[in-house]
């Protein structure tokens, strides 16, 4: 092989050796977005929500409507007509252990 043969192979092998180092220390950069403390605590509550799941007015015992609801200790409560939530909140104690999502 002549000289600049062997300069030639040598500038080669050292751009693919930089190259290859390179890509091993600037790889793909991917990050997983920062989710802000709210973000994580609506992401929980909606998981405990999933998990377990209310099918009864506490009040009355009927079948609930997902828009007759209020919010006791961070909690969606839900109702099946609209007189029983202003029972509810005069005394929420009561009804408690009727709720799954307040069970210990």
């Amino acid at each position: 092989m002549n000289t600049d043969t062997r300069k030639l192979n040598r500038v080669v092998v050292v751009g693919v050796v930089l190259l290859a180092v390179s890509a091993m220390f600037y790889g793909c950069k991917k990050t997983e977005p920062v989710k802000t403390e709210q973000q994580a605590a609506i992401a929980a509550a909606s998981d405990a929500n999933s998990v377990i799941e209310q099918k009864t007015c506490p009040v009355e015992g009927g079948a609930i409507n997902k828009n007759l609801f209020t919010v006791y200790k961070g909690k969606k409560v839900y109702f099946c007509c609209a007189g029983c939530k202003p029972e509810f909140e005069k005394n929420p104690e009561k009804y408690i252990s009727k709720l799954p999502q307040f069970a210990k």
